[in-house]
């Protein structure tokens, strides 16, 4: 089992940049999947971005390739979302998910196959 907590959130001005942490509490880090997602107010929660087991394969949602990156160390526990050129529509709270422990190492876009999550952690853009 695994216990996530993530930080790094905040107020920032459009075009602005900010860096999300995930720390994972409990044994065996480097065999889960992590994810990240938001939900904006009134609205769904989507699938952000996704890292496997040890950091061989990406995904993201098609609305945020080439502004956020995720990357993890699995040495810290931590998963990492890296927010660049941010714009009013990524307002939303964050959560970290974890998938596993997993056999294999892959990424998954479906919530549903996520078994942990965190508390989540708002980013608020301005205009």
């Amino acid at each position: 089992q695994v216990q996530l907590e993530e930080s790094g959130g905040g107020l920032v001005q459009a075009g602005d940049s900010l860096r999300l942490s995930c720390t994972a509490s409990g044994r065996a880090f480097g065999s889960y999947n992590m994810g990240w997602f938001r939900q904006a107010p009134g609205k769904e929660r989507v699938f952000v971005a996704a890292v496997s087991q040890n950091g061989g394969r990406t995904g993201y949602a098609d609305s945020v390739k080439g502004r956020l990156t995720i990357s993890r160390d699995n040495a810290k526990n931590t998963v990492y979302l890296q927010m660049n050129t941010l714009t009013p529509e990524d307002t939303a709270v964050y959560y970290c998910a974890a998938n596993g422990p997993a056999a294999i190492e892959y990424v998954t876009t479906h919530p549903s196959a996520y078994q942990y999550w965190g508390q989540g952690t708002q980013v608020t853009v301005s205009s």
